[in-house]
């Protein structure tokens, strides 16, 4: 049985800091990524990071500010969030795929975790 499942979202001000986590089982996972989805928005991507150490993306809105990490013997994935802005509260969504390559396409994804609650106050 695969699972995904997310954690490390909170609530923080702005210019601060969080670290979410993502632990999947299951199977060996190809690429890993980070989505998000704010109240009356579609899912949007975030960044991904390949099978392949080294091969990792971001989205405009968050390079410089994100970093995203994995450790493939763990099948985890983490995504440093520094200098938090309220635009940047949304659920956050863990999702995997059995190809090794990233992909910034919600519908490229086999494998989603339940998401966890990022909050920035200003």
């Amino acid at each position: 049985q695969v699972m995904v499942v997310e954690s490390g979202g909170g609530l923080v001000q702005a210019g601060g800091s969080l670290r979410l986590s993502c632990a999947a089982s299951g199977r060996t996972f190809g690429a890993m990524a980070w989505f998000r989805q704010a109240p009356g928005k579609e899912r949007e991507f975030v960044s991904a990071i390949s099978r392949t150490i080294g091969d990792r993306v971001y989205a405009d809105y968050v390079k410089g500010r994100f970093t995203i990490s994995r450790d493939n013997y763990k099948n985890t994935v983490s995504l440093q969030m520094n200098s938090l802005k309220p635009e940047d509260t949304a659920i956050y969504y863990c999702a995997a795929r059995a190809w090794p390559l990233w992909s910034a396409t919600v519908a490229d994804y086999d494998y989603w975790g339940q998401g966890t609650q990022v909050t920035v106050s200003s």
